[in-house]
């Protein structure tokens, strides 16, 4: 549903308006041609669960992390760091997994971890695409308990520093 900030739709029609509605004539079918076309736009979006794999930029601009499929599990979305500004240096988290997240439904991947070097943690996890941006969400016990860390995508790793594979 992009650009409708997730949330549902809600029309103030009763049966008794509806037939209101009716009886004037044409007013329905332009009613229900605008709402066809409005469900229609918003399935044409559907996020698929292709759309999350790639080269993401972290939020502060100091990493970027490629998900794309597991190397053991082709079914299950990997992310791992390939790009740190601080490639070289002891701080640096190059190579580290930092999600692997099971199952694509309901427009999200889910039911699986994400992994945070900065607090060196696993917590449960859920990705969504919004917008054309990336959500990560790490969460304990259920997911309206947790943070999320939007990320843009980019086309490619900056120059430099390298992480070495």
């Amino acid at each position: 549903m992009s650009g409708m900030s997730g949330r549902a739709l809600c029309f103030p029609l009763r049966a008794s308006s509806l037939r209101r509605h009716a009886l004037r004539g044409p007013a329905l079918p332009v009613w229900a041609m605008a709402l066809a076309a409005l469900f229609a736009a918003s399935v044409a979006h559907a996020t698929t669960p292709d759309d999350a794999k790639g080269l993401w930029l972290s939020a502060d601009g100091g990493a970027v992390i490629e998900f794309k499929a597991c190397a053991d599990k082709a079914t299950a979305l990997c992310g791992r760091i390939v790009w740190d500004k601080d490639a070289g240096k002891p701080s640096d988290t190059c190579g580290i997994q930092i999600a692997q997240l099971d199952r694509f439904e309901n427009e999200a991947w889910r039911d699986g971890w994400v992994y945070d070097p900065r607090d060196r943690k696993k917590y449960k996890g859920a990705l969504r695409i919004k917008n054309g941006d990336l959500h990560i969400r790490a969460f304990i016990g259920t997911e309206i308990l947790g943070q999320t860390e939007q990320m843009r995508r980019v086309p490619e790793l900056p120059a430099s520093p390298v992480c070495k594979s």
